[in-house]
């Protein structure tokens, strides 16, 4: 089945960035579409960002766009995804995970999220 796990959350002011990261172990990673989703306090989970199979195409939803980059290594099993120009509406936590389709993105595999809080 393998795993995903996320890292890189953390409280930030507006303005700074962060890097989360998202290691796939237990599957072949480059048969995978990989995305990012975030799920706010009270709101329903959306759609952040995706990229495909070897990295040649990315997604976003239109609010990060020009601000996030979503990005693999696929020798590392790894997604990222570099956040710049944080805002506080982009506090949530964030989920990782894996799918058999890129676009749409629909996630088949999910990590378990990691926290991500800008202060104003």
């Amino acid at each position: 089945q393998g795993q995903l796990v996320e890292s890189g959350g953390g409280l930030v002011q507006a303005g700074d960035s962060l890097r989360l990261s998202c290691a796939d172990s237990g599957r072949t990673f480059s048969r995978y579409a990989m995305g990012w989703f975030r799920q706010a306090p009270g709101k329903e989970r959306e759609f952040v960002a995706a990229v495909s199979w070897y990295g040649g195409n990315t997604n976003y939803v239109d609010s990060v766009k020009g601000r996030f980059t979503i990005s693999r290594d696929n020798a590392k099993n790894t997604v990222y995804l570099q956040m710049n120009s944080l805002k506080p509406e982009d506090t949530a936590v964030y989920y990782c995970a894996a799918g058999f389709r890129f676009d749409p993105f629909r996630g088949d595999y999910w990590g378990q999220g990691t926290q991500v809080t800008v202060s104003s």
